[in-house]
């Protein structure tokens, strides 16, 4: 998503998902951040469940043996650091995560989001505190979670060499965002993936796989959340 995309005069508004969970939806592009039918259990059920909690039982991350590292590409709201940020307390695990983001949201859009953690006050600071957190430096969120938000686009990004275990691809749709779904884009996660590691997307396009598979990922198709029938996860060779 480009500034040029949302500053065609419609103003990103915050919608109400099936559980219960908010979203963002942008006018300009007639997209929502999230699934309408569920926010917050779309993210849980693609990148948490299929993507973050079988490396973590894995045994990737404990404190002391070295962090879990996690690129996402479209921070977005925040919603998947702050469920991995969960999770990772969960397991005692520790995490570096650069979250790619080439449009921050809005004060509006984020004052409006925080309600949604009013119950939950370790993740009610720690939502505050990632929006807080400026850009392009190591936030320290807590001890198990250490933030980079990278004001970027990831295709023209230098993303280093086989740095992360994880990757959450969780960009606009394709017919929304094409430049951020080409083999070129994936052959460069590939390239800065660990050996092993994992891309996890809610995404299940034929196209999409074809252009992962193309760029050396090895696919697989998985049961999608709540209104969706697939989600694709996708694996380099060790």
């Amino acid at each position: 998503m480009s500034r040029e995309q949302l500053d065609k005069g419609s103003k990103i508004e915050v919608r109400t998902t099936a559980d219960g969970s908010p979203t963002l939806y942008v006018p300009a592009l007639d997209e929502h951040y999230h699934s309408t039918h569920g926010a917050a259990q779309e993210s849980r059920h693609v990148f948490i469940e299929a993507g973050l909690r079988p490396l973590l039982a894995a045994g990737l991350g404990p404190a002391g043996a070295g962090p879990l590292r996690i690129l996402e590409v479209g921070l977005g709201t925040g919603l998947n650091a702050l469920l991995t940020l969960q999770a990772a307390h969960a397991a005692g695990a520790v995490i570096e995560y650069d979250g790619y983001e080439t449009y921050p949201l809005p004060p509006d859009a984020v004052a409006a989001l925080a309600p949604q953690w009013a119950s939950e006050p370790t993740l009610s600071v720690a939502f505050k505190q990632l929006h807080a957190a400026p850009w392009q430096e190591v936030a320290e969120i807590d001890e198990t979670l250490f933030l980079t938000k990278i004001q970027e686009a990831v295709q023209q990004a230098n993303l280093g060499k086989e740095l992360y275990n994880l990757i959450y691809f969780d960009a606009f749709a394709p017919e929304k965002q094409p430049e951020l779904w080409t083999e070129d884009v994936f052959a460069r996660l590939y390239a800065a993936a660990a050996p092993g590691a994992v891309l996890v997307s809610y995404c299940a396009q034929g196209q999409f796989r074809r252009n992962l598979r193309a760029a050396g990922w090895l696919t697989e198709k998985l049961p999608g959340p709540p209104g969706k029938r697939e989600m694709t996860r996708a694996r380099k060779p060790s």
